[in-house]
């Protein structure tokens, strides 16, 4: 009987298996990394969509006060025109892995909106957390707490 008709031994699988086992080891770390990246540059450009959406929308004078004074909208606003301003899954408030929030409101007059997004789990869908108001600066953290108005720029 040749070698060819005897198959594998035990210790020749277990080496394939070792094998194996140490090059899962190493991809799906940088693998898991990679998704947590582009989830990031996701909420970021949402934020980037969600300024330009709130300003279009108050230019567009869809929600006024008594006052005749043009609102910002929340994110349920902002995609429930026709056309929307945003797409039904952001503003839905949850997209790739990110928890986006709208608040519009009135500032003695003035007209202000402020939008976050946030990690739903925060070191595995994302680490930064944004923010930006109707200034257009957009602000994040890195270190996982929620971002803020004086948060550093991007």
């Amino acid at each position: 009987m040749s070698r060819l008709d005897r198959g594998f031994t035990l210790i020749e699988l277990m080496v394939v298996t070792v094998v194996i086992a140490l090059i899962a080891a190493i991809a799906i770390p940088n693998m898991l990394r990679s998704r947590m990246t582009a989830n990031e540059g996701a909420a970021a450009g949402a934020m980037r969509l969600i300024c330009s959406a709130e300003i279009t929308f108050q230019a567009a004078d869809v929600n006024k006060t008594p006052e005749r004074v043009s609102l910002y909208g929340d994110l349920g606003d902002l995609g429930a025109t026709d056309p929307p301003f945003i797409d039904n899954i952001l503003s839905s408030g949850f997209k790739q892995g990110y928890t986006f929030a709208a608040i519009p409101g009135l500032d003695g007059g003035a007209p202000f909106f402020t939008a976050t997004a946030v990690p739903s789990d925060p070191g595995k869908t994302g680490i930064k957390s944004y923010y930006v108001d109707e200034s257009g600066t957009i602000r994040f953290e890195g270190d996982g707490s929620t971002a803020t108005v004086e948060s550093s720029p991007l």
